[in-house]
This record gives C-alpha cells, sequence and structure tokens, in this order.
C-alpha cells in the first residue's frame, strides 16, 4: 500500500476545450470561481504536491500551483499531460484528475494508494459501470512505453491502459465523481443545480 506523501497529483488542463468554445476550461467561472479552484479545494487536503499541467494561460495558473506543459506540441490530449508530469515529476507514483470534475471525492488519493500493489504499474478509476481514464495514477517506470506510444502516434488513452498491467480502484459507491463539464450547457446547468 502507498502513501499518499509518496505520491504526486497533476491537474490537467492543457486540452483545446474545443467542445467550451476553445475557452480554457480551468479557468472558466462555475458559481463565480475558475473550475480549477473547485478541484483544487477538493484535491488540496488530500495530498500536498500538485501540479498544474497546462498550455496557455500559465501565469494564471502559477497563482494556484506550478505548471508544467506538454512536451509533444499541438495538443495531443491527456495523455501529453500524463507525459509531462512523468518527465518532471521526481515521485515514483503520479496521479492525474482533469480540471473540469469539481466533485472529485475527498478520500480519491487514498483510495488509489491503498488499492495500490506491487505487481501494477497503472491504476484506474472504475465507476461500476466503465473506467474512468482521466483519474489514473501513473508509475514513472511507465515513461518510456508512454514515450514510444504517443511517438508512433497514439492518442487514446484507453489503448495505451490496455497495454499497462493495470488494476481498477472502485468508486461504484460514488460514480458523481466523475462528473465534468464538457459544454457551456453542462456547466450552466450544473451552477442552476448547486446554487
Amino acid at each position: 500500500m502507498l502513501s499518499p506523501s509518496q505520491t504526486q497529483w497533476i491537474i490537467l488542463a492543457g486540452g483545446q476545450a474545443s467542445r467550451m468554445d476553445g475557452n480554457d476550461k480551468g479557468l472558466i467561472k462555475l458559481n463565480g470561481r475558475p473550475l480549477i479552484e473547485h478541484v483544487l479545494e477538493r484535491l488540496t487536503p488530500q495530498t500536498n504536491d500538485i501540479w498544474i499541467n497546462a498550455n496557455r494561460n500559465q501565469h494564471i495558473y502559477q497563482q494556484y500551483a506550478p505548471v508544467i506543459s506538454d512536451v509533444f506540441d499541438n495538443y495531443p490530449g491527456p495523455l501529453a499531460g500524463m507525459h509531462s508530469g512523468l518527465t518532471h515529476s521526481t515521485k515514483e507514483w503520479v496521479g492525474f484528475v482533469p480540471c473540469d470534475s469539481p466533485l472529485i471525492n475527498t478520500d480519491l488519493v487514498d483510495r488509489f494508494c491503498q488499492t495500490a500493489t506491487a505487481n501494477c504499474n497503472l491504476l484506474v478509476a472504475h465507476d461500476g459501470e466503465s473506467q474512468q481514464p482521466v483519474f489514473t495514477l501513473l508509475n514513472r517506470s511507465l515513461l518510456p512505453s508512454l514515450t514510444y506510444f504517443l511517438n508512433r502516434g497514439e492518442r487514446k488513452l484507453m489503448w495505451f491502459i490496455r497495454e499497462c498491467h493495470t488494476i481498477e480502484v472502485d468508486f461504484s459507491d460514488s460514480p458523481d465523481c466523475f462528473l465534468n463539464l464538457n459544454t457551456p450547457d453542462e456547466l450552466a446547468h450544473f451552477g442552476e443545480l448547486r446554487s
């Protein structure tokens, strides 16, 4: 079993947000506060080692946490953010959550750490029906294979997960943890429900 202090966590905010009209998703406001603040509010009590992966507005994100950008150009997706995290981190285990999920479980880090075993190199959240691949914990030993995967033009996170020694982390009791806000309509509807 891992200790949370043995892990580092990175909030993925490096995408193009094409379904959010190209606006930087982590900085879009929900109930008057940027989405990144909602995620940090949930994650900060669980770990003292948080970075943000961002490819624009880095100066704004740096107000919240250290910022790292993708090594690969042209926004190749969440795998590029994970690659950057594994490249820059000094911890053996690096976890990832998206910037657009304001209901992240308050025990998310503990659940991942308690599920880790010596014979796995990737853990992925499972909501009781399917995997939630952007909620992951990767061992740094995966960096060479992830680099190779991206260099050969692959972009599908689920395909990479299948190539790893993967264990699922059970969140079937709290599937709302993975609610993500991809469009202006979803953001507005969620804000109305929570206000």
